[in-house]
């Protein structure tokens, strides 16, 4: 979870589909820190002397692969995985990260490859359908995408609900259902109003749209926030343009010049090009 919080501090970073994957990876790395609900059930009545010496010796090597993750050690943290699965192949966990870690790597048919021994383990894994979900959007493969990240939704004591819906809008929005993506993409700022990638594309897509006054409100909420960037500045500023509000738009060329000067925004509004 802190490379999703991390990540929302970024105000550097770029805000369409590439940060959604950085999001959805980070925020899916609960391997060893959220059990699924068969294992929360067992939890409740098994002792750690209770746990056999395999799956102990198992997580303690999971949780070092995923601090190798986190850290950028791709390489690393596969080797430590291959030792977690020799240990226990039953860990499903262990084979959910490696799904992330070949996505990192770039080898899609490997980390699908790990996605789905993760839900034949487990089938109601919800971290893993939504990765899955994420390949197979990035795969182009938009059905298949749907009905992983809606197995996803469908775990009751599933809580990364906000992150799976936003996966899923820009996803829809990718395969050019606008309409879907909207609404999607409004669940899930109903559930995380604070998450800038959410705020940003539903911003966008309401200005692709033609309503200016509903993308003002989230656009501007953005805005005033320390998580404000310069895609979301020109965002706004074309916003304002589109309503006429001079003020406001004069405020956002002032932080978009002043912070990001190198910006290809900055040059787009040294341009006035407000309809590219």
């Amino acid at each position: 979870m802190k490379m999703a919080m991390g990540a929302r501090r970024r105000s550097g970073a770029r805000w369409l589909a590439a940060a959604a994957l950085a999001t959805a990876a980070g925020s899916a790395l609960l391997a060893g820190c959220a059990a699924t609900p068969q294992q929360q059930a067992q939890a409740e009545v098994v002792t750690p002397s209770d746990e056999p010496e395999n799956r102990r010796r198992a997580r303690i090597r999971l949780e070092l692969a995923t601090g190798y993750y986190q850290e950028g050690q791709a390489e690393v943290a596969l080797d430590e995985l291959k030792q977690v699965i020799a240990a226990d192949p039953t860990l499903g966990d262990a084979y959910n990260l490696r799904g992330l870690v070949y996505l990192r790597l770039g080898d899609n048919r490997q980390a699908e490859d790990s996605f789905r021994r993760a839900l034949v383990i487990n089938p109601r894994d919800a971290n893993a359908h939504h990765n899955m979900g994420w390949l197979q959007c990035q795969l182009g493969r938009h059905p298949d995408a749907m009905r992983s990240f809606e197995q996803a939704l469908a775990h009751p004591m599933y809580p990364d609900k906000p992150k799976t819906l936003m996966a899923q809008g820009l996803c829809q929005a990718r395969a050019g259902e606008r309409e879907a993506a909207e609404r999607t993409l409004a669940r899930s700022y109903e559930l995380d109003a604070g998450n800038p990638i959410t705020g940003y594309n539903l911003a966008r897509l309401l200005y692709m749209r033609g309503d200016f006054s509903r993308a003002q409100f989230y656009i501007r909420r953005l805005n005033n926030s320390e998580l404000a960037n310069a895609e979301s500045l020109w965002l706004g500023i074309k916003v304002e343009n589109r309503l006429n509000d001079t003020v406001a738009m004069g405020q956002l060329s002032d932080q978009l010049r002043k912070r990001f000067p190198q910006s290809r925004e900055r040059q787009a509004l040294d341009r006035k090009a407000f309809d590219e």
